[in-house]
């Protein structure tokens, strides 16, 4: 395999792993609520908690800081190593204007993710985790 295969290969890992981050991130709290309102105890793993807050958390600390996320910046720089062109901007505002067609400034995803951070956070309340596992 050639080097720029292997690269762009690297470059898609990467880019899969940011897709699935943000899977983890819209579902987690769509499966906390629902969940919550069936009964389901693993929702309340605070493990599981810990890690969807956080994972949430770098996302809206990012953007009120006007950071690109480096899953981002890695997949871009891969690309460009192994000759293809990248995308300007954010993964998230490059995937909505690519699959929905939207533009929106900056500041349309940073009020967006803080809004879904509050949720999350109000998530903890709604259907609180267990104090243990």
């Amino acid at each position: 395999m050639e080097s720029s295969t292997i690269i762009q290969l690297a470059a898609d890992a990467v880019l899969l792993l940011h897709a699935l981050f943000v899977v983890f991130v819209v579902s987690g709290l769509v499966l906390v609520l629902l969940g919550g309102a069936l009964g389901w105890g693993w929702v309340r793993l605070r493990w599981f908690r810990i890690t969807h807050l956080a994972a949430i958390g770098v996302v809206v600390v990012q953007s009120w800081l006007g950071v690109i996320c480096p899953l981002t910046t890695l997949e871009m720089a891969l690309r460009t190593r192994a000759g293809e062109s990248g995308y300007p901007g954010s993964f998230i505002a490059h995937w909505v204007e690519a699959v929905l067609y939207y533009q929106a400034p900056p500041w349309v995803f940073v009020v967006c993710y803080s809004a879904f951070g509050a949720l999350v956070v109000a998530s903890w309340f709604w259907v609180r985790p267990r104090k243990r596992g």
